[in-house]
């Protein structure tokens, strides 16, 4: 296992990769980070922390570190409940990949799909007003990061998270 893997060594569904090569896209380079974790709730914290620590190195401040692994937390819960109806043997890849100003994150799951413009934005007082739970995922993401985006495949669906370096 790598070095800042805080996942237990005997969780086999784990695993973390470190590109070492970097690759070049125009003159910059391009780093590339890739986790896969099971569909757990319990492993959440994994994705946060991989994400989390991505963003430090890349030179975020803490604010947005926290509302990149904000972000990112709520994809991966929405992967869990609503592409995979909460089963646990499935899988959720992470791939970071940071070319300044540019912080990249896709989600990956091969769960059912769905259309992300069917999901209305909800109304704040309301929602406040009534106490309710849930159901703001979409809606923090999309405050949270600079760019949102969904892609469904045959074999599978694509968050794409992009969050701007502002120097």
């Amino acid at each position: 296992m790598q070095k800042n893997n805080r996942a237990s060594r005997d969780d086999e569904h784990y695993r973390k990769q470190e590109n070492d090569a970097l690759t070049s896209r125009g003159n910059q380079k391009t780093t590339r980070l890739n986790l896969r974790i099971p569909s757990q709730t319990e492993k959440l914290n994994v994705a946060r922390e991989f994400v989390a620590d991505a963003a430090k190195v890349f030179g975020f401040k803490e604010d947005d570190v926290n509302n990149i692994a904000l972000a990112v937390d709520e994809a991966c819960t929405n992967i869990i409940k609503h592409a995979y109806s909460y089963a646990s043997d499935k899988e959720i890849d992470i791939v970071v990949s940071m070319k300044k100003p540019e912080f990249e994150i896709l989600i990956q799951d091969k769960g059912k799909h769905f259309n992300p413009n069917q999901i209305p934005v909800p109304n704040m007082k309301e929602y406040m007003s009534h106490y309710k739970r849930g159901g703001l995922g979409m809606y923090l993401m999309k405050k949270l990061m600079d760019k949102v985006e969904y892609s469904i495949h045959p074999k599978k669906n694509v968050v794409r998270l992009i969050k701007y370096l502002h120097p």
